[in-house]
């Protein structure tokens, strides 16, 4: 028997299944935040996590700022230089309520349009005290839906079919570098991609020993681009596994689903245009074609200009590029 498939034997029969449930949360992408809990690649582990504002399943708040992360989550034997992948098995509502801002976040529309749009004032305290722009969302655990509240249409029925993600996902970024759950980078962050939902894969280049792995801000249901400034903001139960991918030298966050291979050029929010998101999401299809599936270069520019899809990830920020499977050996 091979030695690599030995070592991989050997590591499934370590594998184990596993609650880890966080008592303290943080809110930066940091090295230096304690652990929280070390896990073997291919161990099973359950969690939960609070929603953007820090409340739990029960509605009782649990952590303060914004976007407070669960973990981190050491990986044994991820070295600088690898990647990991994050298996994500479950990523379920846990609880019936989230809530969404009011209207559009005003970058997201015309200048000139932004003085005629209605208050941003409906309700004071209606989901958060001291808040009068936020607008509650009944969520429906056993259809799996999730319907506004208030206030109701004449017009149109606001229900809709739930697809539960994670806002947050992502590993201690490099350097001594601190990024607050806000932003995101090469080393994931406040992604808010709506792709990253049970099921899927997500990559990230490991910059410390252990890779810190980080999660949070579920969310219901949300559009492309985040164009609310939210989500459907709610709590999550998750489970999850993850493997190590020695020596892969990526550059930032991938996704693979059952149908795509998925490139994020991932970058924070305001200080970049689309054009340069697209253009990081491009290269990095480039060397993940040529590289992981030995594509001729010509082949891999030919192929994204043939059946490529570009995704707006978040409407000021990181934008996608997805290839299907169904192209590649």
């Amino acid at each position: 028997m091979r030695p690599l498939l030995l070592l991989a034997l050997a590591t499934l029969s370590c594998a184990e299944t596993r609650q880890a449930l966080p008592d303290r949360y943080y809110n930066t992408f940091s090295h230096t935040n304690p652990v929280m809990a070390r896990i073997n690649p291919g161990d099973i582990v359950t969690t939960k996590t609070v929603d953007s504002s820090g409340v739990d399943e029960k509605g009782q708040p649990r952590a303060t700022g914004s976007n407070p992360l669960t973990g981190p989550f050491y990986i044994e034997n991820a070295e600088p230089g690898d990647a990991i992948a994050v298996h994500l098995r479950k990523v379920r509502l846990n609880r019936n309520w989230g809530y969404t801002s009011y209207r559009l976040a005003p970058f997201t529309v015309l200048p000139e349009y932004v003085e005629s749009m209605y208050p941003n004032h409906y309700k004071a305290d209606l989901v958060r005290k001291g808040r009068d722009n936020i607008l509650a969302w009944d969520l429906d655990l056993k259809t799996n839906t999730v319907k506004l509240r208030e206030p109701v249409s004449s017009k149109i029925k606001l229900e809709f079919p739930a697809r539960p993600m994670l806002g947050c996902i992502g590993v201690a970024a490099p350097g001594d570098f601190s990024p607050t759950s806000a932003p995101s980078g090469s080393y994931g962050g406040n992604l808010d991609y709506n792709e990253i939902v049970e099921g899927a894969t997500v990559l990230f280049p490991v910059y410390h020993k252990g890779a810190l792995l980080f999660m949070g801000d579920g969310h219901a249901l949300m559009a492309d681009g985040e164009p609310l400034g939210t989500g459907i903001e709610t709590s999550m139960d998750v489970e999850f596994s993850v493997e190590i991918r020695k020596n892969a030298h990526m550059t930032g966050p991938r996704v693979e689903t059952a149908e795509s291979l998925i490139s994020l050029g991932s970058q924070p929010e305001f200080q970049s245009s689309l054009d340069r998101g697209l253009q990081l999401a491009t290269t990095d299809m480039l060397r993940w074609l040529t590289t992981d599936y030995q594509l001729e270069p010509w082949a891999a520019h030919q192929l994204i200009g043939a059946v490529g899809k570009y995704d707006v990830v978040t409407a000021a920020g990181t934008m996608a590029l997805r290839i299907p499977k169904k192209h590649l050996k």
